[in-house]
């Protein structure tokens, strides 16, 4: 912990939908825990506060709309005298979360904020899925509602356009961070200054952090009956029966997206836990799918050891390794996976619970992710369908436990 006379101003950058506001929130909710009094100050809310027919057209944010400019430069001036007042005072980090993507706006908070030093972070995630699941988030808000959802999209894209026009590449800065914020990946790192807590707020910046994860196989097929592996099966009437016991499980908790793979089986099982919840939404993710078997699609184990004797003595040798002719294994399959988990957490950022229903190998990789398991242990994960794993990992905590539903 810092002494009361180290002071900092974290300033966030980066284009609007690219997880600025969730990595301010979970910094702030990290130094909290630690006895670091931390306070936000977000332009868009000290925006929307008062100027709330204003925000929400792409119009505001044109950088020749003069009257706007200057509006937006008064509200982070506000921000700023803000932050001042709060470190003068009890406070030891103050976050400034806005876009601050131009040059002239960074220089003006260096003008402003000489008292302590600054760490600029700098948010950059380009992938195009991630982004517009993002956006569709971002316009269900009242900002938004006297908009179509279409119009609304395209305002909230237009936006960024106008931020994109005055981008400008951190250089001169003395201090930042610039990171890939779908990966928890540290691009590049400049530090002249003595930064407290910078050794604590870089191991934030590049570690997983979730409350609460629910790791759930999805419940019981026509497939796992006869023992057969992948393909895209239905659930059986004992397996409709197991999910809307989830359902009842989870009924009590708030889950505000449920992941799963795009195979019919774990979106069926989604949909029973939804039932029960009041605004639910299920996200199939192409990630999450089972490993594909190739020529072993939809045999038997018995199958492919009576008909193809030497694919099933390689992989009893080493199933880790191994890949199916014309599929895929669990190393081949591990990039995509952790993939899936970095845009499950990106998405439901600001929720305490995660939900993630897949298959059997996949949510042995996910354990693994969490769990360090020696590469050759992987394929020998437990993964029951009754029952389901709780993971909560954090700097401060790791937990796993497999729990009971029915």
């Amino acid at each position: 912990m810092p002494g009361k006379d180290e002071k900092l101003y974290i300033v966030m950058i980066g284009l609007p939908a690219r997880g600025k506001s969730t990595l301010a929130l979970r910094m702030q909710e990290t130094f909290k825990r630690n006895q670091i009094p931390t306070r936000i100050f977000n332009n868009g809310n000290l925006r929307r506060q008062y100027r709330v027919a204003d925000t929400s057209f792409a119009d505001f944010y044109r950088p020749d709309n003069v009257e706007a400019v200057e509006l937006r430069r008064r509200f982070a001036l506000i921000n700023m005298q803000r932050a001042k007042a709060y470190l003068a005072d009890k406070g030891q980090v103050a976050i400034l979360d806005a876009t601050n993507v131009s040059r002239e706006r960074r220089a003006l908070i260096e003008s402003e904020l000489k008292d302590h030093p600054i760490l600029y972070i700098e948010c950059l995630n380009d992938d195009q899925d991630i982004l517009h699941l993002s956006i569709l988030e971002k316009v269900k808000g009242p900002e938004f509602a006297h908009f179509s959802p279409h119009d609304a999209v395209n305002e909230f894209l237009k936006r960024i356009e106008y931020y994109e026009m005055i981008y400008s590449a951190l250089s001169p800065e003395r201090n930042y961070i610039r990171m890939d914020s779908l990966h928890n990946r540290i691009l590049e790192e400049k530090v002249v200054d003595a930064i407290p807590l910078y050794s604590r707020i870089r191991d934030f910046l590049v570690t997983d952090v979730v409350k609460n994860l629910f790791l759930i196989r999805h419940t019981e097929t026509f497939y796992n009956v006869q023992d057969r592996i992948g393909g895209d099966p239905s659930l059986t009437p004992r397996g409709v029966a197991q999910a809307k016991a989830l359902g009842r499980f989870f009924m009590n908790r708030r889950i505000s997206y449920i992941f799963t793979s795009k195979k019919i089986r774990t979106i069926q099982t989604a949909e029973r836990i939804a039932e029960a919840q009041k605004d639910c939404t299920i996200i199939p993710l192409c990630e999450f799918n089972e490993i594909d078997g190739g020529v072993c699609e939809g045999m038997t184990y018995q199958e492919i050891q009576e008909q193809m004797p030497s694919v099933y003595s390689a992989r009893e040798a080493d199933k880790y390794s191994y890949i199916y002719p014309g599929g895929e294994g669990y190393a081949s399959m591990k990039q995509r996976i952790e993939v899936g988990i970095k845009k499950a957490f990106y998405l439901n950022r600001h929720a305490d619970n995660i939900m993630i229903i897949g298959h059997r190998a996949v949510n042995r990789m996910i354990l693994a992710h969490f769990l360090y398991r020696r590469d050759e242990d992987v394929p020998y994960i437990y993964v029951p369908q009754d029952k389901f794993y709780h993971i909560a990992a954090t700097q401060d905590k790791k937990l796993f436990e497999l729990r009971k539903y029915e």
